[in-house]
């Protein structure tokens, strides 16, 4: 495999894996049984995937032909339904986790849509649904208006981070260089936004509550 590819799937599947800890952990919140724990890892780990690799022709997606996607998503739901006071003992571990993922799936996604012959401005959103498309799928199925519609700095991040592997291919840069410098300013942007409260400017005026991605006990 080219060494492209091969830092495609290493991107993917660690994607895939923090990405179910997310689902997992939002499940485990929401008190579900350890089928709706793992249920909630799949989709919320390879929703993105799916998405984007059925829009770019990518078919079957390789989240249901490749047997380490399922078994990354099943090890991290099994790893947080068994050690879930460990999880979150973390700080803040639901969007931690979740900004990991974020930062990987909009890379690989970017990267991905490249290879397959995209333009640059339509592999830089397909990054970004790449990166959103799982969290979106975890929230609606929790019933929760989706976090990328209602926190700081979400879909923002993953598009800046695709942004720059997009530019790095324009430039000819290192593929691998660009995927880190992208990853990197994706995670820092949206956790910098978490802890901060950046965010954009919200419908229906000032003074709304900062916004949560765990639902209420």
């Amino acid at each position: 495999m080219p060494t492209n590819g091969i830092l495609l799937l290493i991107a993917d599947l660690v994607g895939t894996f923090v990405f179910a800890l997310s689902g997992a952990t939002a499940a485990t919140r929401r008190q579900l049984d350890l089928f709706g724990v793992l249920v909630l890892s799949f989709v919320a780990a390879n929703s993105g995937g799916i998405i984007r690799d059925l829009l770019i022709g990518s078919v079957p997606p390789a989240a249901i032909t490749d047997w380490r996607y399922l078994a990354a998503s099943v090890c991290a739901g099994l790893i947080t339904f068994w050690w879930a006071p460990f999880i979150e003992r973390l700080q803040n571990p639901v969007r931690m986790f979740d900004a990991a993922g974020l930062a990987l799936f909009a890379v690989a996604g970017a990267q991905k849509a490249l290879a397959y012959g995209l333009n640059p401005v339509m592999a830089a959103l397909l990054g970004m649904l790449t990166g959103i498309g799982g969290g979106m799928a975890r929230d609606l199925l929790l019933a929760d208006i989706p976090l990328v519609l209602r926190a700081d700095l979400y879909a923002v991040a993953a598009l800046a981070g695709a942004g720059v592997v997009v530019v790095g291919a324009q430039l000819g840069l290192p593929s691998v260089a660009t995927m880190l410098v992208g990853a990197t300013l994706c995670f820092t942007l949206r956790m910098m936004a978490v802890r901060r409260g950046w965010q954009l400017p919200v419908a229906g005026g000032h003074g709304r509550s900062k916004p949560t991605d765990t639902p209420p006990r």
